[in-house]
């Protein structure tokens, strides 16, 4: 079977790799299509597949290796060994725990837009807000093609989340001071290369942080929403995303942040479910807005608030049947600013740093010997 040139080749690959999977005792995870787990008494595999892209893991080597055999008596399999580069990613493991970057991935885009010996910057925005007062650019191939390869450092760089997010709603027509937009982030990517998110052992838990900058754009006045996971102190999800409709109050575009951030925090709840994990408590989710947090538990605001209704039911109900807490923090602590508005450079590099985005905690050496 050709895997490419036909519409529905990967489809019938899936189909393909499904049964295989399914008649070795693997199951489809229910909050992940491309999830496939087995577990056998005390051994766990895990089998995430990216069309014809695989990576296999879990807590027994010699169930992991069995698992590689039968596959290759089924399709032409070749195993690369341990997981250095899948997609882009490069993981770097040692002792101390595991490093993810895109180094390789921003150095060649860095190149292909003439960019790798340009001066860095703090920060990848400045402290104005970006709107339509540019001229429009004659020919915009090179600033779509640019926002489109800075969407996927955000994979590994939570940094640069807002700041993408932005120019990325710039597309169907981009100015003048939008391309300057884009051209200050890659020079803050020059300065920040080797950055990547950082994962070491800890408490396993899930808490949340959620912000919103209301009326944040001066184009259609809508709000931004942004929230950052964690997984004890090791984050594992993040967004920055532009509200759909505009808010009448600071209140409920910080709700219907909240409804967002309760969403993926039930995703992963069932997703870690599937696995058999365990959380060791209930999910947490930080806001500072003390009118939103009521409004999560105080049924006598439900009149004022029809216009969220939905958001409304679906965050009260979470926190009504105990599987979520809802805290105060306040705005000097909240780490999802990095991800709802131009920040300054103290900031956004002490909220940068709380993110655990850094350079490599170790020498690359060392984890290559460690590996």
């Amino acid at each position: 079977m050709s895997l490419y040139g036909l519409k529905q080749a990967p489809r019938a690959w899936y189909d393909e790799l499904f049964k295989a999977l399914v008649s070795l005792g693997f199951r489809s995870s229910q909050a992940d299509s491309s999830l496939f787990i087995k577990s056998d008494g005390g051994a766990l595999v895990l089998v995430l597949v990216y069309v014809d892209d695989i990576l296999v893991t879990g807590n027994c080597n010699t169930a992991c290796r069995s698992l590689i055999s039968l596959l290759s008596a089924k399709f032409p399999v070749k195993d690369l060994g341990p997981l250095h580069y899948f997609l882009g990613l490069e993981v770097h493991r040692s002792s101390k725990g595991i490093f993810l970057s895109q180094t390789k991935y921003a150095c060649d885009l860095l190149k292909k837009t003439d960019f790798i010996g340009a001066s860095p910057c703090s920060t990848p925005l400045g402290s104005y807000k970006l709107d339509n007062s540019g001229d429009i650019l004659a020919d915009a191939t090179f600033y779509r093609s640019t926002v489109g390869a800075l969407q996927y450092l955000t994979w590994t760089r939570p940094d640069l989340s807002y700041a993408v997010n932005l120019v990325c709603q710039h597309l169907h027509q981009p100015r003048s001071n939008h391309l300057g937009a884009v051209k200050r982030i890659l020079r803050y990517l020059k300065g920040t290369l080797d950055m990547g998110v950082w994962f070491t052992k800890g408490s396993l838990n899930l808490h949340a942080f959620t912000d919103a900058d209301w009326a944040g754009c001066p184009i259609d006045r809508r709000s931004t929403s942004g929230w950052c996971i964690y997984l004890g102190h090791n984050l594992i999800s993040w967004s920055a995303k532009k509200q759909p409709t505009v808010s009448r109050s600071s209140t409920e575009a910080e709700y219907r942040g909240i409804a967002m951030t309760a969403a993926e925090l039930i995703y992963l709840s069932k997703l870690f479910k599937d696995i058999g994990f365990q959380l060791s408590s209930v999910p947490l989710l930080w806001c500072d807005n003390q009118s939103a947090i009521h409004l999560a538990s105080n049924p006598v605001f439900s009149a004022r608030t029809k216009h969220v209704e939905v958001d409304y039911h679906f965050t009260r109900e979470l926190v009504q049947h105990g599987f979520l807490q809802i805290r105060f923090v306040s705005s000097a602590n909240q780490l999802a600013d990095i991800f709802t508005k131009p920040l300054s450079t103290a900031r956004h590099v002490f909220l940068r740093d709380k993110l655990t985005v850094c350079s490599p905690p170790f020498s690359l050496r060392e984890a290559i010997g460690s590996t």
